[in-house]
């Protein structure tokens, strides 16, 4: 994203000089994967865990809720969330289909470091895996927060036939530009997660659930992502929620079990 101000007008907002606001810029660049990714927040023992996806000499652990049953349906999550809380919250939603969630690199169980790329390579090779265990079955996929960013992915490289995305937004680095309005925040961000771009051309049913009290995500975020899709989403807009609290609205059960509703119906 391009910046509004020029470098010499932000240096004189600062108040630093140059070689102080290089500096930060630096460290900011260098340091950026500490600040998207907080993986250290989720370690679990790999023992806890019942699925596993081997690639490229790491091991992805997660969770498969019921893989004998079909309509199976992926879960991508936020950043520093637990996703064995939402497994079984999606049991308990969607009990008579499976349900496969997957930890990131350094996340939960999954051993490696985390990347845009290889969130992207593993989430595709989990959504094959998931679609050689169901031969002929469409695939729905949930990606909320971070996770929405690598669902929007998934979406564009592979068929999907009803997408749900939870607090999302257009871009990470535009949602980063947001937090630091006077760092060249576009300049600096390597993992940028353009959501808006990778959505374009899906035209697949898309529900978009959104947080009124969203103090992560902004609302202009949201609004571009919403105004970039192909087919335009069902958005159901919680005002009470916050970025944390959405997940145990009850608005947002009902949200899910509707839209995926439709497409049991017509299965």
């Amino acid at each position: 994203m391009a910046l509004k101000v020029s470098r010499h007008a932000l240096m004189a907002m600062l108040g630093l000089p140059a070689v102080v606001y290089a500096g930060i810029c630096g460290l900011m660049y260098a340091k950026q994967r500490d600040l998207i990714y907080y993986g250290q927040h989720t370690r679990v023992d790999p023992a806890s865990t019942d699925f596993v996806l081997e690639r490229e000499g790491l091991q992805l652990r997660g969770w498969a809720v019921n893989p004998d049953a079909p309509r199976p349906l992926l879960y991508f999550g936020g950043n520093a969330e637990r996703i064995e809380a939402r497994r079984d919250q999606l049991a308990r939603l969607f009990p008579d289909r499976s349900v496969y969630l997957l930890a990131y690199r350094g996340f939960g169980a999954s051993d490696g470091q985390p990347s845009e790329a290889a969130l992207f390579g593993d989430a595709l090779s989990f959504y094959d895996r998931v679609r050689a265990a169901h031969p002929g079955q469409p695939i729905d996929v949930i990606g909320c927060s971070l996770g929405s960013g690598v669902a929007s992915h998934v979406a564009s490289q592979r068929p999907v036939a009803r997408l749900a995305l939870v607090t999302p937004f257009d871009s990470l680095a535009s949602v980063a530009q947001s937090h630091y309005p006077l760092l060249p925040v576009g300049w600096l961000v390597r993992d940028r997660f353009e959501s808006a771009r990778w959505l374009a051309g899906y035209r697949g049913p898309t529900l978009v659930v959104r947080a009124g009290l969203d103090q992560v995500i902004p609302a202009g975020n949201t609004d571009r992502l919403i105004a970039a899709l192909a087919t335009p989403p069902t958005v159901v807009a919680l005002s009470q929620a916050d970025h944390s609290s959405i997940g145990a609205q009850p608005a947002f059960e009902q949200a899910l079990r509707e839209f995926f509703a439709v497409a049991d119906a017509a299965r």
